[in-house]
C-alpha cells in the first residue's frame, strides 16, 4: 500500500512530491506536444507555466494521435525551467518498452510519471494501428512502483540504478456504477499510486459525493488527489463534451451559462477560477491539474485570479 501523503520526506527529488508533503495546495498544468519535431512550440507553451505551476504534464500521444514523445517533450521542457509530467499509456508499448521508458525518462532528470490506458487507437488518425496494452494502468503502476522501490523489472531481475519517480495514476469520479468508481481507485492506490489526477470536473455535487467516499476509506490519506479543471471557451465545447465523451458529467445550468455570456472565453476563465477555489474547499482535495487544451496562454490568468500565485519555494 502506497505511503500516506502526510508522512515521510520526498524519496523522488520531485519539487510536485515536496510541494505535496510540505502541506501546499499544489498546482499542475498540461501542455499538448506538437504534431511535428518542432521544439520552438514546446518552448513557446513552457512560457505560460513557468512560475504558474509546481509542474506540468505532457500528453502522451493524446486522443491516439501521433505527436512528439512525451519523454522528449519533457526533456525540452525541463530545460525551460519547468518540472514534466511525463504521461505514459500502456496503448503503444509493450512491458519491455513501457520499462525502457522509465529509466530513459530518470536519466533525463525527469521525476513524475502519469501511468494510463490510453485513448483506443481507433479514435485518432492510425485508426489502422494495433493496440498493445500488454499492461493496463493498474500494472504499469505496480511495474513503476516495483522498479523504483524493489530495484526490480516485472521478471523479476533486478536494477542497480533504478529510477526515482513519483508515480500518478488518473480518476473518473462519474463513470457508472458510481461506487466502482472508488473501488478502481483504491486498487491504483494500492498498486502503488503516490498521486492522483482526475478527468475533469465540472459537476461538483457529485464529485463531493466521490470524495466524501474517498475519505470514508481513508484514500486521500493513502495518495494525493488532484482535481482536474478544464477551461473551456464556449458552451460548443460542453456541448461536444456531455455528447460525445464518455465519463463525463456537464450540468446543464453551465451549458447555459456558457451560451448566455457576452464572452465565452471570459466567461469560460471565470467558470474555471470558481471551480477551483470550491474545490479547493473540499477536504481531501490535495491540489488540482488545469488542462488549458490548446488555450495554454490562458494559465497565469486563471492561476492569478484563482489565488494560486506565488508558487511556494520548497527546498
Amino acid at each position: 500500500m502506497s505511503s500516506e501523503p502526510q508522512n515521510g520526506q520526498c524519496i523522488t527529488g520531485s519539487r510536485l512530491e515536496k510541494v505535496l508533503r510540505a502541506g501546499h495546495f499544489a498546482v499542475c498544468g498540461e501542455m499538448g506536444p506538437p504534431q511535428s519535431a518542432n521544439t520552438d512550440l514546446i518552448r513557446k507553451k513552457s512560457a505560460y507555466f513557468r512560475g504558474v505551476v509546481d509542474a506540468v504534464n505532457l500528453t502522451d500521444n493524446q486522443t491516439a494521435v501521433v505527436r512528439m514523445s512525451s519523454i522528449a517533450s519533457a526533456h525540452i521542457a525541463l530545460d525551460e525551467g519547468l518540472e514534466p509530467v511525463i504521461q505514459m499509456t500502456c496503448r503503444d508499448r509493450n512491458r519491455i518498452a513501457l520499462q525502457s521508458d522509465l529509466l530513459g525518462a530518470h536519466a533525463l532528470g525527469i521525476r513524475n510519471v502519469l501511468c494510463l490506458s490510453g485513448d483506443h487507437q481507433s479514435m485518432g488518425n492510425h485508426p489502422q494501428a494495433r493496440g498493445v496494452y500488454d499492461l493496463d494502468s493498474i500494472q504499469l503502476v505496480r511495474a513503476a512502483r516495483q522498479l523504483r522501490d524493489e530495484a526490480k523489472f516485472v521478471c523479476g531481475e533486478e536494477t542497480k540504478t533504478p529510477p526515482a519517480l513519483f508515480i500518478a495514476a488518473a480518476a473518473n469520479p462519474f463513470g457508472d456504477p458510481f461506487e466502482a468508481r472508488v473501488h478502481r481507485l483504491a486498487k491504483k492506490i494500492a498498486a502503488g499510486a503516490d498521486f492522483i489526477q482526475t478527468q475533469a470536473i465540472y459537476d461538483l455535487p457529485r464529485f463531493a459525493r466521490f470524495m466524501e467516499l474517498v475519505r470514508a476509506q481513508g484514500l486521500h490519506e493513502k495518495a494525493f488527489i488532484l482535481a482536474g479543471v478544464l477551461p473551456v471557451k464556449s458552451a460548443r465545447s460542453l456541448l461536444f463534451m456531455k455528447n460525445d465523451v464518455a465519463g463525463m458529467s456537464i450540468p446543464d445550468e453551465l451549458i447555459e451559462r456558457m451560451q448566455g455570456a457576452e464572452d465565452p472565453a471570459k466567461e469560460g476563465v471565470k467558470v474555471a477560477v470558481e471551480l477551483i477555489q470550491q474545490l479547493r474547499a473540499i477536504e481531501g482535495v490535495a491540489g488540482v491539474h488545469v488542462m488549458p487544451a490548446m488555450w495554454e496562454q490562458v494559465m497565469p490568468e486563471i492561476a492569478e485570479a484563482a489565488g494560486l500565485l506565488p508558487r511556494p519555494e520548497v527546498a
